[in-house]
């Protein structure tokens, strides 16, 4: 059955607003999601991987082996899950595991690393291969077959009628995401306002996408480019998160007015590509005369935005490249300290708070461009991103989770400390060695860099 308002009555602007409300969570309660997406390839080939033969659902099944279980559409496996995590697939096959919300990086990290032992051993039977970055090094956007997905084909539609990068977006990029809670409606004002200033200081950090079509595209983080060229109706820097005012109502109405890509009925996505969420309300769909909105759809529709943060019942950070093992661990335990400390998340804030509406959109586009090299608001991008580590360092200490060998989560950070101090991102090192050992070489990158 789908959820319906508690008492079954149609759903009402206050019913979708008190949907982000009920995420709320004391502070006790608070956990960390991760999320990372990786290209699939043939080995020897470097070709891209289709559904079957022996390909993506021969990866899914194989995976059983280890408990997950399997989601389907139709006769397809889509999905697995195993516990509060699942695996699942991006339109071109990118590969996800979307991790259960847990305590401590410690814990992200042994998840993390259990899944790519699973996915590696089933990989080599199949001879397949892992590769971490922002977007793929050599494929052409025709080269890369689309994943059996009804909401894909729906997307894969609609994207050209709203932006020249959509579709690139969907078959040719992966990311590394971070996922976290709030305590009430201004813990999430205070963390919403302070992870999208500063989401494009940790796009440079992880810029890690030099690369399309075999030659360097003049970006460190093609992936970030692309966003920039979507749909500006579920995209970007949402200026009035920082206008004075702003809520769980101020976002719902944001949401409300995103256009919508479908409506899942029966386990068929029905097409409303363009449609209206508020017309939906009104049973004024001309797709489904009459019918009006279950929170599950609400819940969908939230799924379908796609800021540089998101709101559904906790905060996603979407900003980021994917990359190396060594990196994936990293993005949660950035985010954390900033954000599940009170005095680091109140140091983060001062970072940021007097960056102009102009200052936001425009560094999101030029650490795109110049990585760490870029400027907001009179200061390098490398300087601000040292000042985020220190505070992220200093909140992850006062957290003070352990792991069995009494190290704190701070040390998950060595990595991103080497990059800030340094100033080169991990996308100007991959054209280092283009230009150097690989001679222009580009999917040089599958054997030096697969996991």
């Amino acid at each position: 059955m789908a959820e319906v308002a508690c008492d079954d009555r149609p759903l009402v602007f206050e019913d979708l607003v008190r949907w982000f409300e009920a995420g709320a969570k004391p502070k006790a309660a608070w956990r960390v999601g991760a999320e990372h997406e990786k290209f699939v390839f043939r080995l020897g080939s470097h070709a891209p991987v289709p559904y079957e033969p022996q390909g993506i659902k021969a990866l899914l099944e194989g995976l059983a082996r280890y408990g997950w279980a399997p989601v389907c559409e139709g006769e397809n496996v889509i999905a697995l899950e195993r516990g509060a995590a699942s695996v699942s697939l991006e339109p071109g096959g990118q590969f996800e595991l979307s991790g259960a919300p847990l305590e401590t990086i410690h814990d992200i990290c042994e998840e993390t690393g259990g899944h790519l032992q699973e996915v590696k051993v089933v990989a080599d039977e199949l001879g397949l291969g892992f590769l971490g970055l922002g977007f793929t090094p050599v494929w052409t956007r025709e080269q890369v077959p689309m994943m059996p997905k009804g909401r894909y084909r729906i997307m894969r539609a609609y994207m050209p009628k709203v932006g020249g990068k959509g579709l690139d977006m969907m078959f040719r990029t992966c990311t590394v995401q971070a996922n976290l809670d709030f305590g009430s409606e201004a813990d999430m004002v205070a963390k919403f306002r302070t992870s999208l200033a500063l989401q494009p200081i940790a796009t440079a950090l992880f810029a890690n996408s030099p690369f399309k079509e075999g030659k360097p595209t003049g970006f460190v983080s093609a992936r970030a480019d692309v966003w920039t060229d979507t749909d500006p109706d579920r995209t970007g820097m949402l200026d009035f998160v920082f206008a004075d005012g702003f809520g769980f109502e101020t976002y719902a109405n944001y949401a409300l007015d995103v256009p919508m890509y479908f409506v899942k009925r029966d386990g068929r996505y029905i097409d409303v590509a363009g449609r209206s969420f508020r017309a939906f309300m009104k049973g004024e769909l001309p797709e489904l005369p009459g019918q009006k909105p279950t929170l599950k759809d609400w819940a969908d529709h939230t799924t379908t935005l796609f800021p540089e943060v998101r709101l559904k019942q906790y905060l996603e950070m979407r900003g980021a490249d994917s990359g190396p093992w060594s990196r994936l661990c990293a993005l949660p335990a950035l985010w954390t300290g900033v954000l599940y400390d009170g005095a680091a998340l109140g140091a983060a804030w001062d970072l940021c708070k007097h960056w102009e509406t102009a200052d936001h959109e425009r560094l999101r586009e030029d650490v795109a461009r110049l990585g760490l090299k870029a400027e907001v608001a009179g200061r390098a991008v490398q300087d601000v991103a040292k000042d985020m580590l220190a505070i992220a360092r200093e909140g992850l200490k006062r957290r003070n989770r352990l792991s069995g060998g009494l190290v704190d989560e701070s040390g998950y950070l060595a990595e991103l400390d080497a990059i800030a101090e340094t100033g080169v991102t991990p996308a100007e090192r991959l054209l280092e060695l283009y230009n150097g050992p690989w001679q222009g070489d580009a999917s040089k990158v599958f054997e030096a860099f697969a996991y």
